[in-house]
């Protein structure tokens, strides 16, 4: 352990560790929290998790979680396939099958055990199986600026998680230049086999740039290798994209039915740890033999399944949000107004959805700029500097009110003056 703890003084004395933050209280938009760093309580605005649409506090979907901790108690204690699912994890699939337009899915206890699970069962199938033999090899593609769980999956793609299996056809991993078309078409051009089968991995919005993914282009490409699979990770659409906020297919006021018309398969990954108010994702897709399959991936058949009471919570989300659209509405109105607010004040906002990153000049440390909104102005956003390139990322919810926006952007207009005064805005790319 030497080399780590020489290692974590190192990271230390460089001040590149996260701050730590302790929540003792929250209420709506309000958070009262506890600094490690220097033992200080403050309550500050929320801008920092992804509690979009206020579900996480909503009573109805509250009451959900307790009534279902009252009939199953607090955990399922094993996984589905050995001790089965409860009525919660039912309910939750059949909402989930309705909300993104596909009729199987699979739950899991979050997104990179669901998306290892996937690449598991997709590329290497399960055991093998007397007179079934599958000869054909794996070409993913995925987006150089995926997330971490999609960039995971797709690095361990060549083995089984982390088992090699002799029985496993060859599978090559190739990224292209973010939502770049043209790129990706040239690039599958070159590389595709006859006898590939074509995977493609994305974000529907990506977390740390709020970009869409311009899924009619891409489903454009895909469609000249009939038979390919396109993996859609929605976990920042659901509920903040689409008239309904039903995701990227909402949006794109397209249905997974006219991919399947074009020859794609489409799989889609649902997280109910943004839009829902809970924990956990799923798995979705046409393919019953893959719903089954991922039941016997080692990230499901290997640990516990969903708590009912998670289940239960997200199955209320989506009824809820099916019966509000009024929230989603907000969302995007919020979303816009934070956006127009900041370019009014000299701020470059990257993306277009209710993920407001903010490219930060060179030398300017995201976590001091933080520490001084908490500080200083009672303003809780998220400095990003180890996973991405510098910069704060805000997220605005339904629940926010246009004062709360308005008291974020003075707070970041204010913050110029102190970190770069010789600077009339950020000087975001």
């Amino acid at each position: 352990m030497q080399v780590v703890d020489d290692y974590l003084h190192s990271v230390v004395a460089a001040d590149l560790d996260p701050d730590e933050f302790v929540v003792r209280e929250k209420q709506g938009n309000t958070v009262v929290m506890e600094c490690k760093r220097t033992g200080r309580v403050h309550r500050v605005l929320n801008f920092c998790d992804n509690d979009i649409l206020g579900f996480a506090q909503d009573r109805a979907v509250k009451d959900a979680a307790i009534q279902a901790i009252e009939d199953f108690g607090t955990s399922n204690s094993g996984c589905m396939a050995l001790c089965g699912r409860s009525t919660p994890h039912e309910e939750l699939e059949r909402e989930i099958a309705n909300f993104k337009g596909v009729p199987h899915t699979h739950l899991f206890l979050n997104a990179w055990m669901a998306l290892q699970a996937f690449m598991d069962g997709f590329c290497h199938l399960a055991i093998p199986v007397p007179g079934f033999s599958n000869t054909r090899p794996v070409l993913v593609m995925t987006d150089i600026l995926n997330h971490g769980c999609i960039t995971t999956a797709v690095v361990n793609a060549g083995s089984r998680s982390g088992k090699l299996l002799t029985n496993s056809p060859e599978v090559r991993v190739k990224s292209y230049k973010h939502c770049d078309m043209d790129h990706l078409r040239k690039k599958l051009k070159r590389l595709a086999r006859p006898e590939d089968r074509v995977l493609l991995l994305t974000d529907s919005v990506f977390s740390m740039d709020g970009t869409i993914v311009p899924l009619p282009e891409l489903v454009d490409v895909l469609a000249d290798y009939p038979g390919s699979t396109l993996v859609l990770d929605e976990a920042h659409a659901s509920g903040a994209i689409g008239p309904r906020g039903g995701g990227i297919f909402d949006y794109h006021r397209m249905t997974p039915g006219m991919l399947m018309a074009k020859g794609v398969n489409p799989v889609i990954l649902t997280t109910f740890s943004k839009f829902a108010g809970s924990a956990g994702a799923a798995i979705s897709s046409y393919s019953k033999g893959l719903e089954r399959l991922l039941n016997a991936c080692p990230t499901s058949i290997g640990t516990i399944s969903l708590p009912p009471s998670a289940a239960a919570s997200a199955a209320e989300a989506i009824r809820q949000l099916r019966g509000r659209p009024e929230l989603v509405a907000r969302l995007m109105q919020n979303a816009s107004y934070a956006r127009e607010n900041l370019k009014q004040a000299g701020f470059e906002v990257l993306g277009e959805t209710n993920v407001l990153p903010m490219i930060l000049p060179a030398g300017v440390p995201p976590k001091h700029v933080a520490r001084y909104l908490i500080e200083e102005h009672g303003i809780w956003v998220s400095p990003v500097w180890y996973i991405a390139r510098p910069r704060l990322r805000a997220v605005v919810s339904a629940q926010h009110t246009n004062a709360e926006i308005s008291k974020l952007v003075d707070a970041l207009d204010q913050m110029r003056s102190v970190f770069y005064p010789h600077s009339a805005a950020v000087n975001a790319v």
